[in-house]
């Protein structure tokens, strides 16, 4: 009986150690993510062998350092966009600055068709501003989640041909013929209005950056639709595919060329919002060819 007295108290006295343990430990941790600096990369130990206290430990310092991630993922999105609103900054004042002073000298000016002259580049100066803004305002449409689609049945090939139509006076002042190969009857279930701005953004981007006519071509297998725009590229054009989609992205590092930077970004967006990808890489020519930019949509919710 003794015997049996002593292995229950022994057990108790056990219990009450490790329920000890376990609280001045649990205590430790509590007051360690209290104090502890957000930006600090220290993390949680475990300062007994009790059972699960190595597992507790571990679970904090992932959850520590997902938030980390999260943090320094925020931090450099919060840099990109500032940057971003730099370069857009500087894109809106430009054309602004260019278009007040052509309409100051049409004020200075007494001869007719000088003044003419000038107040045509002021408004040509401000049209490109409102085009920058209307650009910004679809990028924006475009990101907001409760973005209002009517997905219905198109046929693919009329879609292109009426998006091509549209630029026909761009194409012939170029003398650009573009070329469409497509499987006969191809359909998508996509927003009619959306499918049609993406369409048109992948060919504004190929008329204001591309170095010859925009080939299309669309396949179809196993219930997925293949669409893509590929277009032959000047000569030491560096194109960066990663980046071809991220807003404000344009290959001419120096903003200097025509566009706001927003087209693909859009595209892109509206394609995500229908369930769709939108890709592209750079296709290397043979035989001293050109390499030719190739941007692919892809839709698998026929």
């Amino acid at each position: 009986m003794l015997a049996v007295a002593m292995l229950a108290l022994g057990m108790g006295l056990g219990a009450l150690i490790a329920a000890a343990l376990y609280a001045t430990e649990l205590k430790r941790i509590a007051t360690f993510l209290r104090t502890r600096n957000k930006h600090s990369n220290a993390r949680v130990t475990a300062g007994t062998p009790a059972p699960g206290i190595h597992e507790l430990a571990s679970v904090i310092n992932d959850g520590l350092e997902e938030t980390s991630r999260e943090r320094i993922e925020a931090l450099r999105s919060q840099e990109e966009f500032q940057r971003d609103l730099s370069a857009l900054s500087h894109d809106i004042r430009t054309p602004l600055t260019g278009a007040k002073g052509y309409l100051q000298l049409a004020l200075d000016e007494t001869d007719d068709d000088v003044r003419t002259h000038h107040l045509d580049a002021a408004a040509a100066r401000i049209d490109s501003t409102t085009e920058l803004l209307d650009a910004l305002f679809a990028y924006t449409k475009s990101t907001d989640p409760d973005l209002s689609l009517t997905p219905e049945v198109v046929e693919v090939e009329t879609a292109i041909e009426q998006a091509l139509l549209a630029h026909y006076p761009e194409f012939e002042a170029r003398g650009w013929e573009p070329r469409i190969s497509c499987a006969e009857g191809t359909t998508i279930l996509a927003d009619r209005d959306a499918l049609a701005r993406i369409f048109d953004n992948l060919i504004v981007n190929a008329l204001r950056h591309g170095a010859d006519a925009p080939r299309v071509s669309v396949r179809s297998q196993d219930g997925v639709a293949r669409i893509e725009f590929a277009n032959a590229v000047a000569p030491g054009t560096k194109i960066d595919a990663d980046r071809l989609f991220d807003r404000f992205y344009q290959a001419d590092s120096a903003r200097n060329s025509s566009g706001s930077g927003l087209g693909l970004a859009i595209a892109a967006n509206l394609a995500r919002a229908m369930g769709m990808e939108l890709s592209a890489h750079v296709e290397k020519g043979d035989g001293g060819a050109p390499d030719s930019l190739v941007i692919a949509l892809v839709s698998r919710n026929r």
